[in-house]
Order: C-alpha cells, then sequence, then structure tokens
C-alpha cells in the first residue's frame, strides 16, 4: 500500500476527511487513512490556537498508539503519523478571544453562520502534528488563513446550503466549492489549502524533518491550481533547504 517513496517510514492520515486526503495525496507520497475519534469541544478559557493544536495532537496521538501496537512486520510499525485539525474563528472585537464556528448540526444552522461571516473578515486556524512512533518525535505547526467573504445573497445561501456541501465542514463551506465560491478572492492573500484543512507546504517542511521527502514542485503547481495564483507561504520557504 505504500509506495517506495514510504516504504522504510510509513505514513498514516489520521483523519477521514476527502480534502485532506486530496490535498496530501498532491504531494505524491502513499499514505494509509487511519481516521482518529476526538471529542472537538473548547475547554474553558482555551485559545482557538491552543485548542486547534490539541486536537491535531488528540488525533495524530491517537492514530499512533495504534500504530505502535501493529504486530511485528505490519506495514504501519514505525510509521510517521500526520494529524490536523481545522477550526473557523469569528472574531466579534479586535484583539478578542473570537468565537469558534463548527459545523452546523443541521440547514438552518448553516443558513444562519453562513449570514454572520457574509461580508466580514474571519479567520481558519490549521494545526498539524506529525509524530514518528519510531523515535517518539512530534512536531507541531500552526497556520493561519484571514479569510474575507463576499456580499452574497440570502438566494445563493439557500441554494448552496440546499446541496448538503456546507453540512459537514466549518464555518458551513468550502472554499474551493466552485457553484457558490463564497470568499472574496481578490482580497484574500493567504493559504488556500490552509482553509480547505491541510497547508500542504508547511505540513512537508514537517515530514522532512523527519527523514520522509515528496516532490515539492509537483505539490506547488498542483496545489495552486485551486485558485490559480502564487502561494505565499511556499514563496517565503527557502528553496536551499529543500522547501
Amino acid at each position: 500500500m505504500f509506495a517506495t517513496a514510504s516504504r522504510v517510514r510509513p505514513l498514516i492520515l489520521a483523519s477521514a476527511s476527502p480534502r485532506r486526503h486530496h490535498l496530501l495525496a498532491l504531494s505524491g507520497l502513499h499514505f494509509a487513512v487511519r481516521a482518529a475519534d476526538a471529542a472537538e469541544i473548547a475547554h474553558p478559557g482555551e485559545t482557538p490556537a491552543h485548542f486547534a493544536r490539541r486536537m491535531s495532537r488528540t488525533k495524530a496521538e491517537a492514530a499512533a498508539a495504534e500504530s505502535a501496537a501493529a504486530e511485528p512486520g505490519s506495514a504501519e510499525r514505525g510509521a510517521v503519523v500526520i494529524g490536523a485539525d481545522t477550526i473557523v474563528v469569528l472574531d466579534e472585537t479586535p484583539g478578542g478571544p473570537g468565537t469558534i464556528i463548527g459545523k452546523p448540526r443541521d440547514a438552518a444552522q448553516a443558513i444562519e453562520t453562513l449570514r454572520s461571516l457574509r461580508g466580514r473578515i474571519h479567520r481558519v486556524l490549521t494545526a498539524l502534528t506529525v509524530i514518528d512512533t519510531a523515535t517518539g518525535v512530534a512536531l507541531d505547526d500552526l497556520v493561519t488563513a484571514h479569510v474575507p467573504m463576499r456580499a452574497y445573497s440570502d438566494d445563493e445561501i439557500v441554494a448552496y446550503v440546499a446541496t448538503g456541501n456546507p453540512l459537514d465542514k466549518a464555518g458551513a463551506y468550502a472554499i474551493q466549492y466552485q457553484g457558490f465560491r463564497p470568499v472574496d478572492q481578490d482580497r484574500f492573500a493567504d493559504c488556500f489549502a490552509a482553509v480547505m484543512g491541510l497547508p500542504v507546504c508547511r505540513l512537508l517542511r514537517l515530514l522532512q524533518q523527519v527523514g520522509i521527502a515528496s516532490h515539492p514542485h509537483r505539490t506547488l503547481g498542483d496545489c495552486e491550481h485551486f485558485d490559480a495564483r502564487a502561494c505565499p507561504i511556499y514563496a517565503s520557504i527557502d528553496k536551499d533547504n529543500g522547501l
């Protein structure tokens, strides 16, 4: 199941998200999927950033524990595990803690959420965790995107919610959904893939630190096709160091 590049170091994605599956596949790496369940409930007083990091680490640790318990000779022994968590935060006041907006419980809440985001800028935080089960090394990163929403109409909201697409997504929208396109692309300047749920370039940096290399130029081209613009995160990374 694992490609040559990752036979020695099997790779496991601890997520059931099809968006994350698709984005990780752009790297050219082969990986197994071991979805990890976790109660996504913020602790009292917990900041959005801490919450995202904690959830990412919790998911990765759960999958890593299962990998470590695999039978000798199993393809998952010594695996590198990837965890990720994405949250949407609406800041009501500058410098305030912000309100975490989760997945809508039903269509009515999806409509309410999209109305609350309309014409405003919110934050999307995606936390990453990479655990090397062979060495115990655990690495973390956090990517923040500021997302300006366009002034879509109520009719557009209702039509989009009727597709069912928003119901399994934090913030009740998918940035890549062609039929709605809720984000004001002229004002959006952060990581498109991070809003989708997996900032590929930042993940590849973490993977390289535990000995897993991929094909960053292939990833760059495939990732950027989503909104046909240069990736500011990739441009900021030192190419002499491989990413």
